[in-house]
């Protein structure tokens, strides 16, 4: 067996990305080698129009599946008894993904509402971890996003995530609606 078929195959079953130098370890050769190999591989996935692409995300190679595929796969995917991130969930990652390192009573102050529920499926799924304890009574713990988000969102690294700006209302926009929600208006 070849060096590319050997590394398919491990990208096949990684249920992560694999850093090149990682793989040089086990197949014992080059890291320039390696990455040599699976830009190959990737070039060979996309000329023989595969529905796997191999892409480097998250400081690793991992495969995926072709863009192209997506609506069949989300067909599949319906077929399926597959479980998403309910809303509450995902403003809890939006939070801790720009906010971090975040607590929970931080999280909880900015959307509103307690989400201790939605941290715990978070870390169960992953996305969220204990990243450290802060210096206050009772040293409350702070989480943080792990590499799973990162791959998750396609992303090399917390730096390539949209900044907020682009989505926060105008100034005079946010005053408006405060004052709707004024006690006293």
């Amino acid at each position: 067996m070849n060096n590319r078929s050997i590394l398919e195959a491990i990208l096949f079953v990684a249920e992560q990305p694999v850093p090149v130098e990682e793989l040089a370890e086990v197949l014992e050769i080059p890291v320039e080698t390696v990455q040599a190999e699976l830009e190959g591989l990737a070039a060979d996935l996309a000329e023989r129009e595969s529905g796997i692409t191999l892409r480097q995300i998250a400081g690793g190679w991992r495969c995926y599946s072709h863009p192209d595929a997506f609506p069949y796969l989300e067909r599949y995917a319906s077929t399926a008894t597959a479980s998403r991130l309910s809303n509450a969930a995902l403003e809890v990652l939006a939070v801790v993904a720009y906010r971090q390192p975040v607590s929970r009573n931080q999280i909880a102050e900015i959307r509103g509402v307690d989400s201790d529920s939605a941290i715990r499926t978070l870390e169960r799924r992953g996305l969220i971890e204990e990243v450290g304890r802060l210096p206050l009574p009772g040293t409350p713990t702070i989480y943080g996003t792990t590499n799973l988000f990162l791959e998750k969102l396609g992303l090399q690294s917390m730096g390539d995530l949209p900044p907020l700006a682009d989505h926060v209302p105008p100034a005079t926009v946010v005053e408006t609606l405060e004052e709707t929600f004024r006690a006293d208006a």
